[in-house]
């Protein structure tokens, strides 16, 4: 396949590589890639953005096509929100040829219910939706990655095509279904630390705690914690390098 996007920040200290969630893109960690004292990678996952559609969604798939568009195989650090935290999970047991030294898994939705899976398959059997305008679009791309109000909409979140216009992402990314993190969680080679905004629907702290002990809670703060409060995640890097 064809390379992903990668946004990049910093040229000195740790290499840190941030995987954004379903519907988002790389440009949700742009609070995060200020922060000095780090070398940061942000691709835009496969099917989102500015990168290639698959054939089929993973989180294997996603995973592979993460490791081959690094510029390195580690030492990294990994910050994965969401679905991203997942793909972070499979690149930690070391299958895909990275060297992860830790990883912090945000927002990471872990119970799913029947009507959840089902959901979720029907958004991947529909096709994309078609907006009369770029700003139609753009709010359609903020409400399916949930950053209303939060957030400006990534110009890459959106294309144009025939009639109008359509989020970038392609919806079948939405059959990648529910993870098994007790088998990922059993299979990391490095630290891992789940995390959630206190007031996260999708994924609350009790719940991560049923999976590990290593969870953290962001006082205040939603399932974007990382858009809402970018510092709230420094602590994590700073810990594994003394900073």
């Amino acid at each position: 396949m064809d390379t992903l996007k990668m946004r990049t920040a910093g040229t000195e200290g740790p290499a840190v590589l941030l995987l954004h969630g379903l519907g988002a893109t790389g440009a949700v960690w742009d609070g995060l890639m200020a922060q000095p004292g780090y070398r940061w990678l942000a691709p835009d996952l496969p099917g989102h953005g500015g990168s290639p559609w698959l054939p089929h969604y993973s989180f294997g798939g996603l995973a592979a096509a993460v490791a081959d568009a690094l510029p390195e195989r580690g030492p990294v650090l990994v910050v994965g929100h969401s679905l991203g935290g997942v793909v972070g999970l499979a690149l930690a047991s070391g299958w895909f040829g990275v060297k992860v030294a830790g990883l912090l898994a945000v927002g990471v939705k872990v119970e799913w219910s029947e009507a959840d899976l089902a959901r979720a398959a029907a958004m991947a059997a529909k096709p994309p939706r078609v907006f009369p305008s770029r700003e139609d679009a753009e709010r359609g791309f903020l409400k399916i990655a949930g950053l209303v109000g939060i957030a400006d909409a990534d110009p890459d979140g959106v294309a144009e095509t025939e009639g109008g216009w359509r989020l970038a992402l392609d919806p079948r990314a939405f059959a990648v279904g529910a993870p098994d993190m007790r088998g990922l969680l059993g299979a990391a080679r490095c630290p891992v630390v789940l995390a959630a905004g206190e007031h996260d629907p999708m994924s609350r702290p009790e719940q991560l705690r049923a999976f590990s002990s290593f969870t953290v809670e962001f006082p205040g703060l939603g399932h974007n914690a990382h858009v809402e409060d970018p510092s709230a995640l420094l602590p994590f890097p700073r810990q594994f390098v003394g900073r």
